[in-house]
């Protein structure tokens, strides 16, 4: 199994200055490669406290220019918020100037203030996302960017540099409703899974992925990367304390930053998945019932309790990646650090030990 670490640059309520954010999420991003993990990523995300890494790519690049072997995952870039034909070619210098570790993560956004502040009507991201990802992936397949859509209009030009390699197996959408994850099949993507639904739903979701994908391509999709709220503690009582603090904390700031609590996203094309949210935190005690389910689908315990719950995920999903987040919610740096070795030292090495998913449960290759 893959396992990589994630940083997000969260800063609830401001209680600290920004650049101390940062100099605390760059200082475990730096310790990756040498702790033995296989790759880093960060998110994208804009305007508030939830996570201000504005532009994934150029954190990437700047981990590039600090690394030599890790590879390198944004998780996600949102398609909508960017003219495509700049991703093309941001994604196309990075890939040149890392050497080829890049791993593409695409998503279509959710937050209704990034998209106020970005102009771009919410009604339309499912369709703008499907065109920018044709056009970024055939744009990074072919070496040019040409695309005539519904609502992208692209003449030809070259992308320079040129892409180094083919994206194809290395390029993923967080696909959060049936809809995408359909899209996505179709363009040959493979699935990025934060989890946040009952398992049944998402293997019905990855299943019926799985059949289209199949179609779509007369090939086996990739398995799926998971990522996950990770806390651990030689002390099982003291990790799940912690974990119910921060990783409720987290779930606070989903509430907040997305405006769950708000029911705007019922009426909004594409998004009426994302809507039950809404009445489910407005049912009783509808708040303390999705805190706890939150909570209790992330990854937190002891050392062994937590190898154990991600092997539990990989019976879930088959998937064959874990990106673990250790740093969130106004935690203090010594927890993450704390935290993220010990992950590092007692269950990064019996992951990555681990055969492939496919041998390892006996599914299709």
């Amino acid at each position: 199994m893959q396992v990589g670490l994630s940083v997000i640059f969260q800063n609830p309520d401001e209680t600290v200055p920004d650049q101390q954010v940062y100099q605390q999420d760059l200082s475990l991003a730096l310790q990756a490669e040498g702790l033995g993990f296989d790759s880093v990523w960060s998110v994208e995300h804009h305007f508030t406290d939830y996570t201000m890494c504005p532009d994934v790519l150029q954190f990437l690049t700047y981990m590039a220019g600090a690394t030599k072997k890790i590879k390198l995952g944004s998780m996600v870039c949102v398609l909508p918020w960017h003219d495509p034909l700049r991703v093309a070619e941001q994604i196309s210098m990075l890939d040149n100037l890392s050497d080829g570790r890049f791993i593409l993560g695409l998503g279509r956004g959710t937050g209704k203030v990034e998209f106020d502040g970005f102009r771009t009507e919410m009604d339309t991201a499912r369709l703008r996302f499907k065109e920018s990802t044709e056009m970024v992936l055939n744009a990074l397949e072919n070496g040019y960017a040409e695309y005539h859509g519904e609502l992208i209009e692209q003449p030809r030009v070259d992308i320079r540099p040129r892409p180094l390699k083919s994206m194809r197996g290395r390029a993923y959408s967080a696909a959060v409703s049936p809809e995408s994850a359909k899209i996505m099949a179709e363009l040959g993507v493979g699935i990025l899974i934060v989890p946040q639904k009952p398992w049944k739903a998402v293997r019905q979701e990855l299943q019926d992925y799985r059949d289209v994908y199949r179609e779509a391509n007369d090939a086996e999709p990739p398995s799926p990367l998971v990522a996950g709220w990770t806390f651990v503690d030689e002390n099982p009582n003291r990790a799940e304390e912690k974990a119910r603090e921060y990783i409720g904390g987290y779930w606070d700031s989903i509430i907040k930053h997305y405006e769950f609590d708000k029911p705007h996203l019922k009426d909004t094309e594409g998004y009426e998945a994302h809507g039950v949210m809404y009445d489910r935190l407005k049912a009783p005690g509808g708040m303390e019932m999705m805190t706890d389910f939150f909570v209790n689908l992330q990854i937190w315990g002891s050392p062994q309790q937590v190898f154990d719950k991600i092997m539990k995920l990989q019976d879930e999903t088959h998937m064959d990646g874990y990106m673990g987040v250790f740093s969130f919610a106004g935690m203090p740096i010594s927890e993450a650090d704390t935290s993220m070795k010990l992950f590092a030292r007692e269950v990064m090495p019996e992951l990555q030990k681990l055969a492939p998913v496919q041998e390892r449960l006996g599914i299709p290759a």
